[in-house]
């Protein structure tokens, strides 16, 4: 899949292609929270069940979810987060960081998450695999795949 975004081919866009509407990240962020069950999505998040069903059938058809009979109920279904579903969970921290900077309000953040292995409160940060320091904006700067021109179309 191959999205243009002016005249370049942009991993963004094709990423926004899947997860740009909202109800797709509020569903991924409660299957990081547990839920399985249309049912229990469609609860937490007070979903119209036609927009469930759609949204439902755009990440299983794009391999976030594994769609599987319910055990308990085999009349029904669970949605599980594949290993592609679960390499979103940075972005969804970069999400949730965001707005507790900038949106939390005098309260502070609505959440707070704990790290499992150490038990301290989690502070993620986005940093370089090879120096190991922050990475920001301003620090990065891009080249284009040799697949691409100059123009960032395929050669």
């Amino acid at each position: 899949m191959a999205h243009k975004l002016g005249n370049r081919i942009c991993s963004v866009a094709n990423a926004i292609e899947i997860l740009g509407d909202r109800w797709i990240f509020l569903i991924i962020r409660e299957a990081f929270f547990g839920v399985k069950t249309y049912e229990k999505f469609q609860q937490n998040l007070g979903i119209a069940t036609n927009i469930l069903s759609k949204r439902l059938k755009t990440l299983t058809g794009n391999g976030i979810f594994e769609r599987i009979q319910n055990p308990d109920d085999g009349r029904r279904f669970i949605y599980k987060l594949t290993e592609k579903g679960l390499d979103l969970y940075p972005v969804t921290l970069a999400f949730m960081n965001w707005g507790d900077r900038w949106l939390a309000g005098e309260d502070g953040p609505p959440l707070s998450l704990f790290h499992e292995t150490c038990g301290h409160a989690l502070e993620s940060e986005f940093r370089c695999t090879h120096c190991g320091r922050p990475v920001r904006a301003r620090d990065v700067r891009y080249k284009r795949s040799s697949t691409h021109d100059d123009n960032g179309h395929g050669a």
